[in-house]
């Protein structure tokens, strides 16, 4: 990526840079902050707890980015619309239906890198991504939301969480509205839990469709350090709660 503005490099061991070093609006890349070679699930926590996220393709460094403003879904402000209303009542009416959390994170990871997408080749979802989001999985720090019919993984999605701080990462369906629904088990334990914000990262159409925002992003982190410090969810014995999201208005 060539620019004359000045990127850090990390070397192993080196802190991340002041969020305030992120490259700006009007810079070929807003809200990069580093670079470097390593990825792993020690660096990938450090970086979670300050707010910062790896995005890069296969071939380049390790890119590390932490945008202002912030894309972020308040859970109370999710878009139920009646269309996803009346498809969430059917699956539940179908048997053998399931939404559940961590069946199979992996499973979901890979899913979510051969999904096809609209304008992209490729997927950021790299070896190493999966390898480091794993090893996040295997401390409990990142889980995913399935959609299953007779034990067939439909849709998911995968998501980091420390303390109440929940980062959404990526998501894959094969049926109408899976993705959807299943962002609807984790909006559902989010709102009985109490959590303030899920981060998306960046600004999508798709994601301002449902409801997520931009926030400035030393809010952003004020929030994320407050929902941090609040107890682990036991994502694992959480279930989908519809009464909030099937009779909450459009």
């Amino acid at each position: 990526m060539e620019s004359e503005l000045p990127l850090a490099w990390l070397k192993p061991g080196d802190p991340f840079p002041p969020l305030s070093q992120a490259w700006g609006p009007d810079s070929p890349a807003p809200g990069l902050l580093a670079a470097g070679q390593a990825l792993h699930t020690d660096l990938l926590l450090d970086a979670y707890r300050q707010g910062i996220f790896p995005w890069y393709s296969q071939g380049q460094p390790v890119l590390w980015w932490s945008p202002d403003p912030r894309m972020v879904l308040d859970p109370r402000a999710f878009r139920m619309r009646r269309s996803l209303r009346q498809s969430l009542r059917q699956w539940l009416d179908r048997e053998g239906v399931e939404l559940v959390f961590d069946r199979d994170f992996q499973e979901v990871m890979h899913r979510c890198a051969s999904q096809v997408r609209a304008g992209q080749q490729g997927s950021w979802i790299v070896p190493d991504i999966v390898r480091a989001y794993t090893g996040l999985h295997e401390q409990g720090l990142a889980h995913s939301a399935e959609l299953r019919h007779n034990g067939q993984l439909l849709a998911g999605l995968y998501f980091v969480a420390i303390g109440h701080a929940v980062y959404g990462e990526s998501m894959f369906t094969t049926v109408r509205d899976g993705s959807k629904l299943a962002l609807c088990l984790l909006v559902s334990v989010a709102r009985r839990h109490g959590i303030g914000m899920i981060d998306c990262q960046q600004n999508t159409r798709h994601l301002a469709s449902l409801g997520a925002a931009e926030i400035p992003r030393d809010r952003f982190i004020t929030q994320l350090r407050q929902a941090q410090s609040l107890p682990d969810i036991d994502w694992r014995r959480e279930t989908l709660y519809c009464d909030e999201l099937l009779t909450a208005p459009p």
